[in-house]
């Protein structure tokens, strides 16, 4: 009888995962996916307890752990992590010496891709400095208005980028902002940063200042969908939490990270080198992407994951066919914006390289990640990953980029296989810190009652669909912005330099599909 039981329960049992296995094929990763993401959770939140709060923290512990592992590699530098360590401690106190920059200001950072970005970068989050990263593919007549946004007293020029700035120092100057290159020496108005390297300590300054989580961490300029580049502000919780997706995508410690990326953007600062730091992994850092030395360089380091946007993947789909395309050892491919028909010809070309597709923003916490094999979406909304990353997707008047609301003033949510507006829920620990200098663009982000009264999520400005198996897609961008080579473009910035030109009367700029374009 016994035996009939067991036999009797084992075999419906199976017959219910059977069934489940038919119906929801996906169900297992799902909540594999949320049982990572409750044990980094965990894991987090001891670490916090030991005083590693936040990103600065979480690379002094690991440059502890393992300080003699290879931390960037770059030409035929290589840095371990306590030389980034050492190093970052003689900016700081080159920057802090005689007073000059302290906790609380803002510097702005104009690097190209280069050591010496994290190294400075690190040096002034040691003095308790708010960071504001440029776009060094800015026209310098919008430096000023970035300096003034994010309230910059200072700013770091890369040695290669002094020159393009001649035309506005002049107003640099009138504006008081102190100028430094990293450069053994400097033209007028500059101070130099690397013959002062030599002459101080390397050790860490006296008194580390504490920073609140909750806090500003950095700024980071984004279009967004309204217009004119605005500094995002990124606070430290944000930030750490970043660390994360590399760990999430199946990166590891032994990993070799490939980073062609800029890291004036958060993929390539907050999640490739802090998912570097926080695995304890090696960062091979290029000054800028270059098809034809992808592969090479793959080769030549050992590079086992890399990170993309979808405008980099298709450069690599058209170049012709190169020996090291098929000699390298990348296992992975992690990263945002990749085109159904790219992914299927890069996986078709390429080999068994796993794409990890995601979704993420500057200046929210709301994001996503496809950890199955499916091409195409860039994450999942099963039950478990709204547990973990609540959302709701609504519908929207298309004139007005307004939400539609139903008569007791709800917002209305879409039917699975319609495209709705991505909005997620605000808290303290899904942080949206708003615009710096711009209050008007930070409170048109933030929507209230949406689903109750009195709550209050954050409009993303991006329209998703969610399929009958619960696979989510990126659709479309609402309002004045088109993606381009990867980039947020305003249409409004555009307008105003066609409409400086005398033989044109009037000016309107909007984005359209480009053949074979992102």
């Amino acid at each position: 009888m016994v035996a009939w039981l067991l036999t009797t329960f084992s075999a419906g049992l199976i017959a219910i995962l059977l069934y489940q296995w038919i119906t929801h094929p996906f169900v297992l990763q799902d909540v594999m996916y949320y049982l990572k993401l409750r044990r980094f959770k965990r894991a987090t939140q001891t670490r916090m307890r030991k005083g590693v709060v936040t990103y600065l923290d979480s690379f002094l512990h690991q440059a502890g752990r393992t300080p003699h592992k290879p931390f960037i590699l770059y030409g035929d530098r290589s840095l371990t992590y306590r030389d980034v360590d050492r190093r970052s401690n003689r900016f700081a106190n080159v920057f802090g010496s005689g007073g000059s920059l302290k906790m609380g200001d803002v510097v702005a950072l104009l690097m190209c891709n280069h050591p010496d970005f994290v190294c400075v970068w690190f040096g002034l989050s040691r003095l308790g400095c708010q960071v504001a990263f440029l776009n060094f593919n800015a026209k310098p007549s919008s430096l000023l208005p970035c300096l003034r946004s994010c309230g910059a007293t200072a700013l770091v020029v890369g040695a290669d980028l002094v020159a393009s700035l001649e035309e506005v120092l002049p107003a640099l100057k009138a504006a008081d902002v102190s100028l430094w290159t990293v450069d053994h020496s400097a033209p007028d108005g500059f101070t130099s940063l690397l013959d002062k390297l030599e002459k101080v300590s390397e050790e860490p300054l006296p008194d580390h200042p504490k920073v609140n989580i909750m806090s500003n961490f950095l700024f980071i300029f984004t279009s967004g969908t309204t217009g004119h580049s605005k500094a995002a502000r990124v606070g430290h919780l944000k930030a750490i939490m970043s660390m994360a997706f590399l760990r999430f995508c199946g990166v590891t410690a032994d990993d070799m990270v490939y980073i062609t990326l800029p890291l004036y953007h958060m993929s390539a600062s907050l999640l490739g080198v802090g998912g570097c730091i926080q695995l304890g992994a090696t960062c091979v850092l290029r000054k800028k992407f270059s098809a034809s030395q992808f592969w090479k360089d793959c080769v030549k380091y050992d590079v086992t994951v890399f990170q993309y946007i979808g405008e980099l993947c298709r450069y690599l789909v058209n170049h012709p066919w190169v020996p090291d395309e098929g000699a390298h050892r990348v296992r992975l491919a992690v990263g945002s914006g990749l085109r159904p028909d790219v992914w299927r010809e890069f996986a078709r070309r390429f080999g068994n390289i796993k794409i990890r597709e995601g979704y993420g923003l500057t200046e929210a916490s709301v994001g996503f990640l496809n950890y199955t094999n499916e091409i195409g979406p860039i994450g999942r909304a099963s039950y478990f990953n709204k547990l973990s990353m609540p959302f709701e997707l609504l519908k929207y008047d298309p004139k007005t980029y307004d939400p539609i609301r139903d008569d007791s003033g709800r917002c209305i949510k879409v039917q699975k296989g319609e495209a709705g507006m991505l909005v997620a829920p605000l808290s303290a620990t899904s942080q949206f810190l708003g615009y710096a200098g711009n209050k008007v663009q930070s409170e048109k982000k933030v929507l209230r009652d949406v689903v109750q009264p009195g709550d209050a999520y954050f409009n993303t400005g991006d329209l998703l669909l969610c399929d009958s198996r619960n696979f989510l897609y990126f659709c479309d961008r609402i309002g004045d912005t088109f993606r381009w080579k990867g980039e947020n473009v305003a249409t409004t910035e555009i307008s105003e330099v066609l409409g400086s030109l005398d033989f044109l009367q009037e000016v309107n700029v909007y984005g359209v599909t480009v053949p074979g374009r992102i």
